[in-house]
């Protein structure tokens, strides 16, 4: 039994805290990303080159592509619960969207297009989570 290696075990907590901190990265880029793409379709309607009536599909389709690049950003380490971990960066940039709509507005209703604005989120984190995760090491016999 000398030679066999004893597998070093993490802590729980400090695995969990690891994991948060990394969502937290992954929410602040998506909501980075996010920022700077609608700032872009805000330009674009302005100067004439898209419709007004494009607003909608470029609104959600910045939040897929900004959840998914915060989720990759999230999940590029993670061995377990990618899929999870890359809806919780979808979690974190709509609940941050609807927090920046609150606080501009003064009201924050689902019932103006906010269920697509989630569903776009999430299924962007989604695809980062199901993307994302590292290949897991095949076993040596």
């Amino acid at each position: 039994m000398a030679g066999k290696r004893e597998k070093k075990r993490e802590d729980p907590g400090a695995v969990w805290l690891n994991t948060m901190c990394r969502l937290l990265k992954g929410g602040a880029l998506a909501v980075a990303v996010a920022a700077l793409g609608l700032l872009v379709c805000a330009l674009l309607v302005s100067g004439g080159v898209v419709g007004e009536k494009m607003m909608g599909r470029g609104v959600l389709a910045i939040c897929v592509v900004s959840s998914l690049a915060g989720g990759l950003l999230a999940v590029r380490r993670l061995e377990r619960g990618t899929l999870l971990a890359g809806l919780g960066v979808g979690g974190i940039l709509f609940l941050l969207l609807l927090t920046a709509g609150f606080l501009i507005y003064e009201e924050a209703s689902l019932s103006n297009g906010g269920v697509p604005i989630l569903i776009a989120c999430c299924c962007g984190g989604a695809i980062a989570g199901v993307l994302g995760g590292r290949p897991r090491k095949k076993r040596k016999r």
